[in-house]
């Protein structure tokens, strides 16, 4: 029987790649997004290329319990999670006096309360088995403050601690918890955010999210705490590490900035 991977924010970008990867390995897919239409469309794709079962579940994580309700659902099905992608998420860019307080708590439902309540529910589950995998994405955005995305950098920054302190009390228990931390990546992101024309969307400051979700599956694979996705972003990380903060601030003000 064929182990099945549950994909937050599949619709689109780096999350549709990781579907199109993990049924090519033979794992069966629930899929969930707010586009209904687009999981349908992505479904009888993987379904008429690969020989698994695709199921599709609509929902809003910027709403509260939307996680609660994916678990309880599936679990009502007798559906077992064996890998869980926690991918959806996105950013609020702006003059920060500008940014719509809404818009603000949507994000951080998103990026940090449905991801910690999936990671929570499905953690425990995977534990009582004695076993599983989780994914949560974060960001090179993590390693940094960030101006005119203060909330979305420090979202990241919340992944990538909690991920790790989590992973290092599951791996015990025999469930692993990875964090994959990309670069800018060619996706709906930048556009949602308003982004397109920014320093840091030039072109080869970005990767595809083909090759993000490939080395993401790849590092889930085996087993690594943290995967960094392209040399670039290796570097970016670890100079972020020992440059003082109003350094790293500086720089990310102008890869935030207009062409």
């Amino acid at each position: 029987m064929n182990k099945t991977v549950l994909i937050t924010g599949a619709s689109a970008g780096i999350g549709l790649e990781f579907a199109k990867i993990f049924a090519k390995e033979k794992y069966d897919l629930v899929i969930t997004a707010r586009n209904e239409t687009k999981l349908n469309e992505l479904a009888n794709e993987i379904k008429n290329h690969h020989n698994v079962n695709v199921k599709v579940i609509a929902k809003d994580l910027s709403k509260q319990n939307a996680g609660k309700e994916i678990f309880e659902q599936l679990k009502n099905e007798n559906v077992i999670t064996d890998v869980l992608i926690n991918n959806a998420g996105f950013g609020v860019f702006n003059n920060y006096w500008d940014v719509e307080l809404q818009d603000e708590k949507n994000m951080l439902q998103v990026n940090i309360m449905a991801l910690a309540e999936l990671t929570n529910l499905f953690g425990k589950d995977m534990v009582n088995r004695g076993g599983g995998k989780i994914l949560n994405v974060a960001s090179t955005a993590a390693f940094q403050p960030g101006p005119t995305m203060a909330g979305y950098y420090a979202s990241k920054a919340f992944v990538l601690s909690y991920s790790q302190a989590v992973d290092f009390e599951l791996r015990k228990k025999g469930v692993q918890v990875s964090t994959l931390c990309p670069g800018p990546t060619i996706t709906d992101f930048q556009i949602r955010a308003n982004m397109e024309d920014l320093n840091l969307f030039k072109k080869g400051f970005t990767m595809s999210a083909e090759e993000v979700a490939q080395i993401g599956y790849n590092g889930l694979m085996k087993g690594k705490p943290v995967i960094i996705a392209g040399a670039m972003n290796k570097i970016s990380a670890m100079s972020s590490k020992i440059s003082p903060s109003k350094v790293s601030m500086k720089i990310v003000n102008w890869l935030q900035s207009k062409k």
